[in-house]
């Protein structure tokens, strides 16, 4: 299924209940402007910064979800595999797994 199908392209209602992701970043993005307005700071390229932020968590989370496959992970995000594995070697993630202990 894909994701836009979770949103029937735009999120209404009753999708933002059923997958609350909208509304976690939107109320994060607000908790994070009364954290910089509390310290006296201005935001600046906030989109930037976002993308930066959570690219390679959703990409670690989605390579969790598919038990690390590369092909269905890339797919998932709307990725060619290309770009995907770029991805991947940019967040040092290929190498993450491959260091991590057998269980």
């Amino acid at each position: 299924m894909a994701a836009t199908m979770h949103y029937k392209l735009k999120p209404d209602d009753q999708s933002a209940r059923t997958f609350p992701l909208r509304e976690v970043v939107r109320k994060r993005v607000q908790h994070y402007y009364r954290m910089v307005s509390q310290e006296g700071l201005r935001p600046e390229e906030v989109y930037k910064l976002i993308m930066e932020e959570t690219e390679c968590p959703m990409i670690e989370a989605t390579m969790d979800f598919t038990g690390h496959n590369q092909s269905r992970s890339a797919r998932i995000l709307g990725l060619n595999r290309g770009t995907f594995r770029k991805k991947l070697e940019q967040y040092n993630i290929l190498n993450e797994k491959a260091d991590a202990p057998l269980k």
